[in-house]
């Protein structure tokens, strides 16, 4: 159970040396270019010339890393140290591009453009960690460089116009708005409304007792979240990330998992056993029609696909609960 609340293996962003900051920051800039390399191969026969600006970025990525490199040797010699996004608490990962090439190249610049918002994040982050004057100023650089990748990946390379700009704001805002909240809540609400189907529903049938489900609803509900908002907060401090406050997130997972499991444990208010299980399993397919609403409108995921991964996995759940409490 720690171990949820304390990933094991991890460490704190703020506790890296400077070695290893420069480590990370190679075998991120290593891992990126072969991305990009992957994007542009896989696109390279339907959008020639966007495979041509991914073609670049890799290499600009390739630099980048030679760079980092030179500047290792020239500080700590030449054995550099393994540490990857993995191993940092709260660092950002990356998406397989099997999941992201099969949506289109407008899937395929989206994810670029993160991609390079997450570096620039991470190399300013990085550059105020740093005392050394040398290894400070390229971190800097390369956090304008990524910067500018920003627009080239989003293949918005002419100049901005007062439109484009607010346009752009738009978007961060947009962005931060679903990092911070949409996510962490929509994670909390899965939660809740998935995990304790099987508890409520297996106490439901077991006892046919109305008041007793209900403090099984109750108190699985309110336990997982708190244990959710915990591990909210631990996961991840939002600094590199980009998603906000932890004690925002954590709140709003809590909230929103305890929401999840209270909807269906509710209508167990209701003292006629079966009126209240009808009722409860009514609000369990309006709870999974409103995630997978969620999903498809702010995590872009194709209805189908949601509705899979959601309403079939909830009912999957139901009624293991519901054959558990009758066994």
């Amino acid at each position: 159970m720690l171990s949820r609340f304390l990933p094991m293996g991890k460490t704190h962003f703020k506790d890296l040396t400077e070695q290893q900051i420069l480590a990370l920051a190679i075998s991120s800039e290593e891992d990126d270019g072969r991305i990009y390399q992957t994007y542009a191969d896989g696109i390279r026969d339907e959008y020639p010339d966007t495979a041509k600006i991914f073609d670049e970025m890799a290499e600009e990525e390739n630099e980048h890393r030679q760079w980092l490199i030179d500047l290792h040797q020239k500080k700590f010699g030449e054995t550099i140290p393994l540490i990857r996004r993995e191993h940092v608490k709260g660092f950002y990962s990356r998406k397989p591009d099997w999941l992201v090439k099969p949506f289109g190249v407008e899937a395929v610049r989206k994810t670029a453009a993160e991609m390079e918002a997450q570096a620039h994040r991470f190399y300013l982050a990085a550059a105020k960690q740093t005392e050394d004057a040398s290894i400070r100023k390229l971190l800097g650089d390369l956090a304008i460089a990524e910067a500018g990748h920003i627009a080239v990946a989003k293949g918005a390379e002419k100049k901005h116009t007062p439109d484009d700009v607010k346009e752009d704001e738009a978007d961060r805002e947009q962005r931060r708005f679903i990092l911070t909240y949409v996510q962490p809540g929509l994670a909390g609400l899965i939660d809740g409304s998935v995990s304790t189907l099987a508890p409520i529903f297996a106490t439901a049938f077991a006892t046919q007792d109305t008041w007793t489900t209900f403090l099984v609803g109750l108190a699985a509900s309110v336990g997982a979240g708190i244990s959710m908002g915990f591990t909210e907060v631990a996961s991840d401090d939002g600094v590199i990330s980009g998603r906000g406050s932890p004690i925002i997130r954590g709140f709003v997972t809590g909230i929103m998992t305890t929401i999840g499991g209270l909807g269906h444990a509710l209508p167990y208010l209701i003292p006629d056993f079966w009126l209240a299980t009808y009722v409860a399993i009514a609000v369990v397919f309006v709870e999974l029609f409103v995630i997978t609403w969620i999903q498809h409108k702010y995590m872009e995921t194709p209805w189908l696909k949601a509705m899979m991964q959601i309403v079939l996995g909830g009912a999957l759940v139901l009624a293991a609960g519901i054959l558990i409490g009758s066994g």
